[in-house]
Formats: C-alpha cells, sequence, structure tokens
C-alpha cells in the first residue's frame, strides 16, 4: 500500500469518528423533568469544550502535515474532511456564542433558585435578557432553544416553590 492510500484510510476513520460526534451531539438530549436552567448553560459548556477539543486536534500540525501531503497528491478523500472540517467549526461557533448569551441569564438563576415564591422582582429582568438573546444570537434564536430554556425556567419556579411549601 502507498503512503498516499494509507493516509487517505487514516483521513476515511478520522471522517468516520468526526461524523459519529456530530451525529451525537444532534441527537435530543435526555434530561429530568425537573432540570433547572443551569442545566441549559452546562450543556452548551460541555459541547463547547468538546468541540473546542476537535478543533484543537484538527489544526494540530500532525493532521495539518497529513492534509497537505492528501492535498498534494489531489486526493478526493479531502472533499468530505473539509466539509466536516466546516460542520465542526460551525458547531463550535454555535457552543461558544450559546455559553457566552447564556451567562447573561445565569446571573438570574442563582436568585431563582433560592428566593421566596415573590420572585417577581427578577422576572422582568430576566424576560428582557432573554429576549434581548432572541433578538441578537445567530444561533440560540431559535423556537426549540427558546422553548427548551423556558421549560427550564419555569422548572425553577415550580421547584423553589415547592421548596418554601414544604419548609413553610
Amino acid at each position: 500500500m502507498e503512503v498516499t492510500e494509507k493516509l487517505e484510510e487514516v483521513v476515511r476513520i478520522w471522517t468516520k469518528q468526526i461524523r459519529q460526534v456530530l451525529v451525537e451531539n444532534e441527537q435530543i438530549r435526555r434530561e429530568a423533568d425537573d432540570v433547572g436552567p443551569s442545566a441549559e448553560l452546562e450543556h452548551w459548556k460541555t459541547r463547547m469544550s468538546s468541540f473546542n477539543s476537535l478543533l484543537d486536534e484538527i489544526n494540530s500540525s500532525r493532521v495539518k502535515k497529513i492534509i497537505s501531503i492528501l492535498q498534494a497528491a489531489r486526493s478526493k478523500a479531502l472533499k468530505q474532511w473539509k466539509e466536516l472540517d466546516g460542520s465542526i467549526t460551525i458547531a463550535a461557533n454555535e457552543a461558544k456564542d450559546n455559553v457566552r448569551y447564556l451567562y447573561t441569564v445565569d446571573k438570574f438563576f442563582g436568585p431563582l433558585a433560592n428566593a421566596s415564591p415573590v420572585m417577581m422582582e427578577h422576572i422582568p429582568s430576566l424576560m428582557n435578557t432573554i429576549w434581548l438573546i432572541y433578538c441578537t444570537s445567530p444561533y440560540y434564536n431559535t423556537s426549540e432553544h427558546m422553548t427548551s430554556l423556558f421549560l427550564k425556567i419555569t422548572n425553577q419556579m415550580i421547584n423553589t416553590c415547592k421548596t418554601y411549601l414544604c419548609e413553610g
């Protein structure tokens, strides 16, 4: 087997592994019914870390050398590689952006969890911040993401009320 063929096989294996990571990240998350909004931030932080690690690996000198050898050999294996590289970059940017935006509402999560049921004082600011995220985020402004966040905020409010009633 010639060097180019061996390197193409390596890239095919990487491509398969990267596709698996992308597929897993697109699957519906399974979460407890009563999970609070901090879980949303944690999810995106974990995703950001995963994709940043993957990007670091893809941008390593070892991978760059292999890709440049295959480019010189005009390998057809690079077409899929370039598509995946772009998909990973988009996923990493989405996660980073979502973490940045969710940190703006994170300051409300503590008071929401520790307040008495008279948490109404926090709600207008929280809703305004979520509205700003919806209006400005290039990634998080989907109905799926917003529904998930509102569901978790509602869960937190219910848990806070339950705790208040049980302790009162």
